[in-house]
């Protein structure tokens, strides 16, 4: 391996993604000389195989339900169906146009990009294109790829994954989702408004089963709505090929059949053959082990973003990145409060939180000192416009700030910022009712809630 031992950098970074490409702007916009690593695309699964292609699939499900639906407002429209090629062209050129930015920026920053499969290969270097590339520090953000169950093979033929649903070059007349998590749950709504028959499996007893339960029952009653099927709390068993498919059987032995199936359990890390056991990185299933600021056991690598097993969110690793960069540039850093990161799931209706749940809350403080509050967007002037229904539900520690908001109905992840203010700071409901919520907004709705748990509700029953 030829050493280029021209350069040392302050900071090389293994991976391009969300959490890698920020740490690498920050830190170079800190004064650090920076290398960023990368084998495939700038921007990583996000921007090109995650959160950008998914929310652009959405909105075109969205704009063919409106098309449908148009009537009920009064406008003569028809739905002719889905050009799928229209739809990728669409998708493509949105990330398109973002990737063409982060390359600029990039280059702006002089940041040194190196396109290239990358190896740690010492506590204090990476090994890329034949060379080897050195640092004071070294940052792991490699990212994650779909996950799978034993024995579940995914051909990306019949049995595919969200990188496969991705560049799906026709709309499937019918398909089962295996996983009602983020990923399942959006894509069923995709499909579900390009007309396709779903199916979702989910082992637990609700979709989205890491958020409240009361906003899991209120998707649950939507996607009934929508004729959106779902089967819950039974486990897959297997998976085969019919004459023109795939039959799903669960554990029970109940079956189901359908032309796609798609597997969307979640995403695991990538971490396997790139040097970090070998370097003594500390690692547990696959994760790289970290303190609260991003530190490996090794003192000159850190990690962060999916590789890590804190919440697989690009946000999260974009705001892990920037902690690392600014620890190395000797700011002050703070670590995060992961509670405190707002989720949202773009299927429709929206689902979106942040803090923690009312079980949560109950568990930490005790059932009799916790506050549960749900207002109805029934109350909420454009939410009604909108024709969207669902809840806002506050969760309050007795006579102290509001720990959890959680929010279901279309737009709602458009009212989280709001939501992250309100737990990061600890308001206190009587605090939030103050606030002047422009009118008519569906953000009055988050007003009206805290009016409602401070004692003085306006436009929502006692």
């Amino acid at each position: 391996m030829a050493n280029d031992a021209s350069t040392v950098f302050d900071l090389v970074i293994l991976g391009g993604g969300s959490g890698g490409y920020a740490a690498a702007l920050r830190g170079a916009q800190l004064g650090l000389d920076v290398a960023l690593i990368e084998k495939n695309k700038l921007g990583g699964t996000c921007l090109h195989n995650g959160c950008i292609p998914t929310k652009a699939l959405l909105h075109a499900g969205e704009i063919a339900d409106q098309a449908r639906e148009a009537e009920q407002f009064g406008v003569k429209a028809s739905f002719e169906g889905i050009d799928i090629a229209g739809v990728h062209k669409y998708k493509d050129d949105v990330i398109a146009g973002l990737y063409k930015g982060l390359q600029g920026l990039v280059a702006s920053r002089k940041v040194t990009y190196i396109e290239g499969e990358g190896r740690l290969s010492s506590p204090t270097s990476v090994d890329v294109n034949g060379q080897r590339v050195q640092g004071r520090h070294v940052l792991l953000a490699t990212g994650s790829v779909p996950k799978s169950l034993p024995g579940l093979e995914i051909d990306g033929n019949r049995i595919i994954s969200s990188d496969h649903a991705l560049t799906l070059d026709r709309v499937p007349q019918s398909a089962i989702i295996l996983g009602g998590g983020v990923i399942g749950v959006e894509f069923a709504s995709a499909w579900k408004s390009f007309g396709t028959d779903v199916t979702v499996i989910e082992g637990l007893k609700h979709l989205v089963p890491v958020e409240d339960e009361n906003s899991s029952k209120l998707l649950e009653r939507a996607f009934r709505k929508r004729g959106i099927k779902f089967n819950l709390g039974t486990f897959f068993e297997k998976a085969e090929y019919t004459q023109d498919g795939v039959r799903v059987t669960l554990a029970d032995g109940k079956t189901f059949d359908a032309e796609v199936l798609l597997v969307a359990i979640g995403r695991g890390p990538v971490s396997q053959g790139l040097g970090y056991e070998e370097q003594g990185v500390a690692m547990d299933r696959g994760y790289v082990l970290v303190n609260e600021y991003m530190q490996t056991n090794v003192e000159t690598i850190s990690a962060v973003g999916d590789l890590v097993p804190t919440l697989q969110l690009a946000h999260v690793g974009f705001a892990e990145g920037i902690l690392v960069a600014e620890r190395l540039a000797g700011l002050k850093t703070v670590p995060i409060d992961y509670d405190g990161v707002p989720r949202v799931t773009y299927c429709h209706p929206e689902v979106a939180s942040v803090g923690i749940t009312e079980a949560k809350a109950k568990e930490i403080y005790g059932a009799d000192k916790v506050v549960a509050l749900k207002y109805n967007l029934a109350g909420n002037g454009k939410s009604k416009i909108l024709k969207t229904a669902g809840e806002i539900k506050l969760v309050q520690v007795k006579d102290g700030a509001v720990v959890g908001v959680h929010m279901v109905g279309d737009r709602m992840g458009e009212q989280v910022g709001e939501a992250q203010l309100i737990y990061n700071w600890e308001a206190l409901p009587a605090e939030v009712a103050q606030l002047v919520h422009a009118h008519p907004t569906q953000n009055e709705a988050l007003g009206e809630a805290h009016l409602a748990l401070a004692g003085k509700p306006l436009h929502s029953h006692d």
